[in-house]
């Protein structure tokens, strides 16, 4: 772990964030068309995991988001594995971003992702949300896997691209009280989550949560970051997240992203002055573009 605790360096200052986990791997020519993802890589190719978050460090990201995001103990199921193999890879997953911070000078961090229910689903759903499950159907389904990355050596638990506030309770509840470190962010489109409920409420959950380290949006169109900034920080009065994809939008049925990228490093300046604390990219947004990102925040490390 970093000597320093995330929380404690986001009081002082800007942090960078990796961008697209899987960008970085296709690029480097893995084929992704499965159900599991970057997590297949988990299984097959490891090593490829860490050469990808060093990319980012290099690039100059402090925080690794973990491999784990499709990583599920009902995904890994499914390709006959038992629960105690899954928890041996999500272990796996946080160890693989640990050795590749290890190789770069600095302060670094890891973040254990935590997607949503709909990215075991392999469908597209974590953009809609509403997926007719009882709340406690969530709760039992995201406890196990946080569990295991709760005691994995994870600097901060990344919960992210929740597309539903029901969700967001669920993962609040198995998280509160725990003393483990976590950032939430959505999924998002203008100021409703994909569920369509308004922002506003999606971040007043965190309010009272002391796990709650940082929230925000991300997987979201780079155009309704700023808006989203202003609400998070107003509404829930922690740091905020945001790393938005590069603009173009994901085909679930053609299982491809469409549009042209519209994600410009120098919009980060605005996202700052309105309270971002964590800032990054997501899906599309590589190496390169973090690199410009850094240059242009400029934390002072």
């Amino acid at each position: 772990m970093s000597g320093e605790r995330l929380s404690d360096v986001l009081a002082r200052r800007v942090v960078v964030l990796d961008g697209g986990l899987s960008t970085a791997l296709t690029a480097a020519g893995h084929d992704l068309s499965d159900p599991l993802w970057s997590a297949r890589l988990l299984l097959t190719d490891p090593d490829a995991i860490r050469a990808a978050h060093l990319a980012y460090y290099r690039a100059g990201a402090e925080v690794a988001i973990t491999s784990s995001y499709q990583a599920t103990f009902e995904g890994f199921a499914r390709r006959g594995l038992g629960a105690a193999e899954t928890a041996g890879l999500l272990r796996d997953s946080v160890a693989l971003a640990r050795r590749a911070a290890a190789e770069v000078d600095g302060p670094r961090w890891v973040a254990a992702s935590v997607g949503p229910y709909g990215a075991m689903l392999a469908d597209g759903s974590e953009y809609r949300g509403r997926y007719g499950l009882a709340p406690n159907a969530l709760e039992s389904f995201h406890r196990p896997r946080i569990e295991v990355l709760a005691e994995s050596g994870a600097d901060v638990l990344a919960v992210e691209t929740i597309p539903d506030v029901e969700e967001a309770l669920a993962v609040l509840r198995v998280v509160a009280g725990s003393g483990v470190p976590v950032w939430l962010s959505y999924s998002a489109r203008g100021t409703s989550t994909c569920a369509g409920q308004p922002l506003s409420e999606a971040f007043e959950a965190v309010r009272g949560v002391a796990e709650v380290v940082a929230v925000g949006v991300n997987c979201c169109d780079p155009a309704d970051v700023d808006e989203a900034v202003s609400i998070a920080r107003r509404v829930s009065g922690k740091p905020v997240v945001v790393y938005p994809n590069s603009g173009e939008n994901w085909d679930a049925d053609a299982r491809g992203w469409t549009g042209s990228p519209a994600f410009e490093p120098g919009r980060v300046a605005g996202w700052v002055a309105g309270g971002a604390r964590l800032v990054g990219g997501c899906c599309q947004v590589g190496p390169a573009t973090i690199a410009e990102l850094a240059a242009a925040v400029s934390p002072g490390r």
